[in-house]
């Protein structure tokens, strides 16, 4: 049990120092960009709409409350 943990262990301090290294993280990079920016270019409608309603409600409260100033609702 204890030698398969060392062992366990000892792969994964390897694999770290591999993954640490500069040549592999600029691989792991230009292997990643194409599919962030897939995912990316599938979620900017719903985006675009996320804050479109940001939007809508940002102005309606804004509405509301010069609503409730000019009535002087507000002490």
């Amino acid at each position: 049990m204890l030698k398969s943990n060392q062992v366990k262990n000892k792969a994964i301090d390897y694999c770290l120092d591999i993954i640490k290294r500069e040549d592999v993280k600029q691989e792991l990079k230009h292997l990643f960009k194409p599919i962030i920016q897939l995912i990316l270019q599938e979620i900017y409608p719903y985006i675009y709409l996320s804050v479109l309603f940001l939007l809508i409600s940002f102005f309606l409260i804004l509405g509301i409350f010069i609503l409730l100033l000019r009535n002087n609702y507000i002490s």
